[in-house]
């Protein structure tokens, strides 16, 4: 009798857990349905175990792009505002950088600024360091379009401080990261001296740039000399002048900036387009007819050499640098650039229109520092 009763007891509580747990199961399972569907489109997962590259992938077609209306925003100089001056097809908006085993977080510009509140950030480069800073501006100030905005000029630094939230933006106008010097003789490209490094090494957040004027020429060349290792000359390979002032920007930063409170990210090489046999189009000479992105994730020209040159010296380095790995996913968008929309009306296949490419390269920024 009694072993009959502590069977049926134990029957019963055994009932009672199955229960609980089928009820636990079920609820959890829907859980993470509802979960995994918000996750899709607002935050960042992995659709694979293991790590997932956000530069391999390619561009689809989106209505809910772009991030914002570029009219609206005060930040963009002439340059880069090709819907202001009268660029006609603006399907080049619609296009959002989908990863091949992951989603890219939709820009959210409200919680940028309170994930950096107290902080500075800092591009370092020439004008598309600027072009990438004023698409951040943007895309803040779209979200926050009432906050206490502050704008200040101090050459070579213009910085835009959102008061409400402490955070200050800046792009510091640099062509070649290490110095341009006035000596007698003329203008020095001083490949072993870094100056500004005391400067710059304050901010929270560095993200620097060159290679765009390292093959200037002629009136063009902001510079009349090189000096390498206390040589002066006239000349020499820019490829390999380009290698040795990036190893001492490297040097500078495994030796003098703390890691630990600054995070420190290169730009990837920015591509122009000018020579259509890069993408399959022979005897292409500009990117004025070009109304939609290249297809797929792989670019037929492959990658500039200055791309492998900036890995080749990233990987030497002994402290942290996140590489904004953009130059395949910027290829792939012949469609983006000003071309004769721009206020100078002249042919412009570098620069980038904003809204556009460089709102992408800022949610790669943003998704590297949730992920950090």
């Amino acid at each position: 009798m009694g072993m009959s009763k502590q069977r049926s007891s134990s029957s019963s509580y055994n009932n009672v857990f199955t229960l609980f747990l089928t009820f636990h199961v079920v609820f959890l399972t829907f859980a993470c349905f509802c979960l995994a569907s918000v996750a899709g489109k607002h935050v960042y997962r992995s659709k694979q175990q293991g790590s997932c590259n956000m530069y391999d992938g390619s561009w689809v077609y989106d209505e809910l792009y772009p991030l914002y209306d570029s009219s609206s925003c005060p930040f963009i100089r002439g340059e880069f505002n090709c819907k202001k001056y009268g660029r006609p097809n603006l399907r080049y908006l619609n296009y959002r950088w989908q990863p091949s085993h992951c989603d890219l977080p939709r820009f959210d510009g409200k919680k940028f600024l309170e994930q950096m509140k107290g902080k500075k950030i800092l591009f370092v480069g020439d004008s598309l360091s600027a072009d990438h800073c004023e698409s951040l501006l943007c895309l803040l100030h779209a979200s926050v379009p009432n906050s206490n905005v502050i704008p200040s000029v101090n050459d070579p630094v213009t910085t835009v401080v959102f008061k409400d939230y402490d955070v200050s933006v800046s792009v510091f106008h640099s062509l070649f990261l290490v110095d341009v010097e006035d000596e007698k003789i003329g203008r020095v490209l001083n490949l072993d001296s870094l100056k500004n490094g005391d400067y710059w090494k304050k901010h929270d957040v560095l993200i620097f740039n060159t290679w765009h004027w390292w093959y200037r020429s002629g009136a063009s060349q902001p510079w009349d000399y090189i000096e390498d290792d206390k040589k002066v000359m006239k000349d020499m390979d820019r490829m390999v002048a380009f290698r040795k002032a990036l190893t001492t920007w490297a040097n500078w930063i495994d030796s003098d900036v703390n890691t630990e409170t600054t995070k420190v990210f290169f730009q990837g090489i920015s591509p122009s387009h000018y020579n259509g046999t890069d993408w399959n189009e022979p005897g292409v000479t500009n990117c004025a007819k070009e109304t939609e992105p290249i297809s797929g994730s792989s670019y037929p020209g492959g990658l500039p050499e200055a791309a492998i040159v900036l890995k080749q010296v990233l990987s030497k380095m002994t402290k942290p640098v996140h590489l904004l790995d953009i130059t395949t996913l910027s290829q792939l968008r012949k469609d983006g650039h000003p071309s004769s929309y721009n206020k100078y009306k002249g042919m412009d296949c570098t620069h980038w229109c904003i809204a556009g490419v460089t709102d992408t390269w800022n949610q790669l920024l943003h998704a590297s520092l949730i992920l950090d």
